[in-house]
């Protein structure tokens, strides 16, 4: 199926060609950056971990009636998807104040916020991913009102299933980085896309308020790879 030709590489993943034009592999790195790639190392393992949690959430979202780019897991490291032209923006919803949140309002870390906020990013890292509003997205002709009303609705949707699902694995869901999509064949579907894992969530232990996400390398917490398997073991998803 795949042709072998690599027709994007990202900090984190790889999107690899396939003889159907209207779906790719995603291959998932060991690579890890923080500080818009200031910051590098690569942890052997890293990829496959996030692989497997990625689909289990995939799946999870899809029987939610969520739609994704998510087909099926090919091997330990790469996924079957659908072909998207990827918008070009990073949604962040926040539970929880934390990171860059913290120090654009001055607000302790930690202060549960009384509902989600949503804030949109340009992706752009000659830019350094700028935060941008609903009339910039308008203007840009990124989204229209209506999909932009959609983008926020399934946002919103996405957060609630998994806010409880961490939750009942002992984990705060901090706050989640999100990123959307239209399907290469009818651009007029926004679907999911991306992965979620670790690499783009803020998770706590409930109990210890412990970090088990990538602020464990961004901050020189510990072993990034232990806390990445603690969440797929809380998470009861198989690795291999």
């Amino acid at each position: 199926m795949s042709l072998n030709k690599t027709i994007y590489e990202g900090k984190a993943k790889a999107i690899i060609e396939t003889e159907d034009l209207s779906i790719v592999i995603q291959h998932f790195k060991d690579d890890v950056t923080a500080f818009n790639k200031e910051k590098y190392e690569i942890i052997d393992g890293k990829g496959i971990i996030n692989n497997h949690i990625s689909a289990f959430i995939m799946e999870k979202l899809e029987k939610a009636e969520i739609s994704t780019h998510f087909i099926k897991t090919l091997n330990e490291r790469e996924q079957l998807v659908k072909k998207l032209k990827i918008i070009p923006l990073e949604v962040v919803v926040r539970n929880v104040a934390a990171g860059s949140f913290c120090k654009r309002f001055n607000i302790k870390e930690g202060e549960r916020l009384a509902s989600p906020i949503i804030d949109f990013f340009y992706k752009n890292d000659d830019l350094a991913d700028p935060m941008v509003s609903e009339n910039h997205i308008l203007y840009f002709d990124w989204l229209s009102s209506k999909e932009m009303d959609e983008v926020k609705t399934t946002t919103l949707k996405i957060n609630e299933i998994l806010v409880h699902l961490f939750s009942n694995a002992s984990i705060y869901l901090v706050d989640l980085k999100l990123e959307f999509g239209r399907l290469i064949n009818d651009s007029t579907k926004i679907v999911l896309a991306d992965e979620i894992s670790p690499d783009n969530c803020r998770l706590w232990d409930k109990n210890t308020y412990k970090k088990l996400d990538k602020d464990v390398f961004r901050l020189n917490l510990g072993d990034l790879k232990e806390a990445y398997l603690e969440v797929a073991k809380r998470l009861s998803v198989k690795l291999g």
